[in-house]
């Protein structure tokens, strides 16, 4: 079950307010690896969920992407 409403926060994006139905299990592990409550917990697994697609995306274009520098060059720019 998912029950959201838009609310608007200090200093955040918009955001919504969501009801979730997990596992209790699943949340207290989670909240055990994260250390944060629940709200932290669930931003974080959201944070990763967003960052692993857009990291798939990326791998994708692996062997695709050509750059006018090497690796040398750009190590040598730092």
């Amino acid at each position: 079950m998912l029950v959201s409403r838009m609310v608007s926060c200090a200093g955040m994006a918009e955001a919504r307010k969501i009801t979730v139905e997990v596992p209790a299990d699943l949340l207290e592990k989670a909240q055990r690896a994260s250390g944060e409550g629940v709200t932290g917990t669930v931003r974080t697994g959201l944070q990763l969920v967003a960052a692993s697609h857009a990291y798939a995306r990326l791998r994708q274009l692996r062997g695709k992407v050509r750059f006018s520098k090497s690796v040398a060059q750009l190590k040598a720019d730092r």
